[in-house]
């Protein structure tokens, strides 16, 4: 696989889901393990919305030398409708975005002290994340990826996928 340049940039305040920043996960593919977030862009933040789309852009016209040299038609990866792909209340009127790495991400919150409890970084949780973007054309499949960077922690949200604490389940 050819490598290309990443484009970085920091979002605003994104709800993160389905959140492996701890340790990696396995692919279903059986592929390398991966730490990965899928990032919850309301439709309302254009400011994040606009740096990702231009971020996407850039990567994709400094790497064309990844495709051959020209940018071709019907590439993966970008920003993905919430409304049009899922059927879940959490990615209503939102964009939504999965980033991934084989390297950890650094995990920190709102005063930049590293969070090293697992159970204070969650899905459903809110915060900023610092991604990058770039183009790969492997095994035929040609597109802008978005790596995972490291993530920041801002404040408390309703935990998402319906997982409920012992204590929840247990009290009379």
């Amino acid at each position: 696989m050819q490598q290309s340049n990443k484009v970085k940039i920091v979002t605003g305040k994104v709800r993160f889901s389905y959140a492996h920043v701890f340790q990696p996960q396995a692919s279903q593919d059986g592929g390398t393990p991966k730490y990965s977030v899928s990032l919850i862009i309301p439709k309302s933040d254009t400011e994040t919305i606009n740096k990702i789309n231009k971020a996407i852009e850039q990567a994709k016209t400094e790497n064309a030398a990844v495709w051959g040299g020209t940018v071709p038609k019907g590439l993966k990866g970008g920003l993905r409708d919430g409304d049009a792909e899922k059927d879940d209340p959490a990615y209503a009127n939102s964009y939504f975005i999965n980033a991934n790495s084989t390297q950890k991400p650094g995990v920190v919150d709102a005063d930049l002290n590293p969070i090293m409890d697992m159970t204070e970084f969650y899905s459903g949780c809110y915060g900023r994340a610092s991604i990058s973007f770039f183009a790969y054309n492997s095994n035929g499949s040609k597109g802008v990826g978005c790596g995972l960077n490291n993530v920041q922690k801002m404040e408390e949200g309703e935990k998402l996928g319906g997982a409920t604490t012992a204590a929840e389940d247990f009290a009379v």
